[in-house]
């Protein structure tokens, strides 16, 4: 069965959506940070898991894209899979840091 073009194309329209959510929501959490360190008002545990939470992520999203692929998804799944926890930390962040 032959991919249909149109849906491939949504396909990746939705993927760059939700990048260029994450990259604003990472902006904003870059931004607040800094602002934070600057003032010297971060945390030890704010600036712990600021470190942490690289590594974790980038399993979690390795993770994710590498069962995609094993399961047979076309690239633009994959894709998807591997930035979900990407998306859903930055978000998280940025919740947090705004209250």
């Amino acid at each position: 069965m032959k991919n249909n073009p149109m849906d491939m194309m949504a396909a990746w329209m939705k993927v760059a959506s939700s990048y260029n959510e994450m990259t604003l929501s990472a902006g904003e959490v870059i931004a607040r940070r800094t602002m934070l360190m600057a003032s010297g008002a971060m945390t030890l545990p704010e600036a712990m898991g600021m470190v942490m939470e690289k590594a974790t992520i980038f399993a979690t999203a390795t993770e994710r894209a590498s069962v995609a692929a094993a399961s047979g998804a076309d690239p633009a799944r994959i894709t998807a899979a591997a930035l979900k926890p990407y998306s859903t930390q930055t978000q998280s962040n940025v919740r947090k840091l705004r209250s």
